[in-house]
């Protein structure tokens, strides 16, 4: 099969399409044949290597030295089931599933391999392939994110990065949740923002920005990059603040897919695509988002999407 394979740690160039041997389903997988996938900060950072100084030595004995140790990146996908292990109940050949791989990643490839019992799930059923792949990472991430924020009692939430892949859809959430949106993006992105259901919409790019937050039940850092003594300073006494950096990693459970699925269905969610690029075009894709200029998702297309 074909398969994108991380050569090295570095740059975009480090990757490289190469003919690999298919994977072979074990008695509980799915055998999958991946439409498509997407390019996330997962993807990236294990291609650059891309964490602190002082982190780095750690980080490559555990996921490789010169090279990761699983080289075919891709934390999510969506496809079809193609064959099954024997001991596999919930589901069958034919089924479109989608899939947070995370940490075992395997998207970038025609077919891969993952264990009915982990972060696997039909997809939704009015979703093509491109719009399931862009839902996984960013949707359990908030999910996970917003329950440490206990937002039960919560009316109001300011979430920083809001047209980015996890910040999209956290706008998108939270109005599930009924609170009163603010957002801060570029303004370039404001208006995709708006569409989404934010009720105020910040630009981040303008000089003295943070003057116009108030203070609000939850914060919440989509992005990673915000200093997090400022957005503290926007929590009320009694409200709560977390971000996606340094405050442990989003653990994804098969029931957030579940949940998706019927916000997805009733309408109530969409994805938030920028680009598609093929599976060829791998390189491109990472450099896009090496860019820093993307809104939402960054899909890798890998098989014909039927829909």
């Amino acid at each position: 099969m074909k398969a994108v394979i991380c050569t090295a740690y570095g740059p975009p160039d480090v990757l490289k399409l190469q003919e690999v041997e298919q994977p072979v389903p074990k008695e509980s997988d799915l055998l999958i044949q991946v439409h498509a996938s997407a390019v996330h900060s997962g993807d990236r950072r294990l291609r650059a290597l891309d964490v602190p100084a002082a982190g780095k030595l750690p980080m490559r004995l555990v996921v490789g030295w010169n090279a990761p140790r699983q080289p075919i990146l891709g934390v999510v996908l969506a496809g079809e089931v193609v064959a099954t292990g024997h001991r596999v109940k919930n589901f069958k050949v034919g089924d479109r599933v989608y899939a947070l791989t995370g940490m075992r990643f395997g998207g970038y490839a025609e077919y891969a391999c993952i264990k009915e019992n982990k972060c696997v799930q039909q997809m939704p059923r009015n979703a093509s392939f491109a719009e399931a792949a862009s839902l996984p990472f960013g949707g359990t991430t908030v999910l996970h994110f917003f329950r440490k924020l206990n937002l039960e009692q919560a009316k109001t939430i300011l979430i920083y990065g809001a047209s980015g892949a996890v910040g999209s859809i956290a706008v998108q959430i939270a109005k599930q949740y009924g609170l009163h949106v603010t957002a801060v993006c570029s303004g370039r992105n404001a208006e995709l923002v708006k569409r989404l259901g934010a009720d105020v919409v910040v630009d981040y790019t303008t000089d003295g920005y943070d003057t116009e937050l108030a203070t609000y039940d939850a914060v919440f850092d989509a992005s990673g990059k915000v200093e997090k003594r400022a957005a503290r300073q926007h929590v009320k006494a009694d409200g709560a603040f977390r971000s996606v950096a340094g405050q442990g990693v989003a653990r994804a459970l098969k029931d957030d897919l579940t949940l998706l699925n019927e916000w997805f269905e009733a309408g109530k969610i969409q994805a938030v695509i920028d680009t598609v690029y093929p599976l060829e075009e791998i390189v491109a894709a990472h450099r896009y988002v090496d860019s820093g200029q993307k809104h939402g998702n960054v899909i890798v297309s890998v098989a014909d999407d039927h829909g």
